[in-house]
């Protein structure tokens, strides 16, 4: 459940960054599909599957392996945040970024082969739920 929470935070901060520059379609689009509907499927799954503590496997060394990982990644987190310190840059002049007609002229022109391959996708893995949940159901 905390890692549902943290995937809002961090999709309503990406929606944040686009509102910033002056994307006002990405932002809501962020907002309304992203972070309402995908977030509320995904609480919807992890409250459907209702696993329990019992049920979850035995970590003895977890704290110990999440400091280490913590330690082991501190100082590349100092040397990205430095070198992003030291960086000069410029303002940026965006024109129309984020607007409906620039963002649905670039989908349909240059990426119509892989949105409608995703779409694709996204149809077979509901087949497949489907699938799955039904040979679940009869087993019970």
């Amino acid at each position: 459940m905390n890692s549902a929470l943290s995937f809002i935070v961090t999709l309503l901060s990406i929606a944040g960054l686009f509102a910033l520059l002056g994307g006002s379609f990405l932002f809501l689009v962020q907002v309304i599909i992203y972070a309402g509907a995908v977030v509320t499927l995904i609480l919807f799954i992890i409250m459907f599957l209702n696993i329990k503590e019992e049920n979850l496997p035995h970590e003895p060394y977890k704290t110990r392996w999440i400091l280490f990982m913590s330690l082991l990644i501190s100082p590349f987190t100092a040397i990205l945040i430095s070198t992003v310190n030291s960086m000069h840059f410029s303002p940026l002049h965006l024109e129309n970024f984020g607007s409906i007609k620039d963002v649905g002229m670039e989908l349909f022109t240059q990426w119509v082969l892989p949105f409608e391959m995703i779409s694709i996708l996204l149809l077979i893995a509901l087949i497949g739920v489907v699938i799955l949940a039904k040979k679940e159901k009869g087993h019970d």
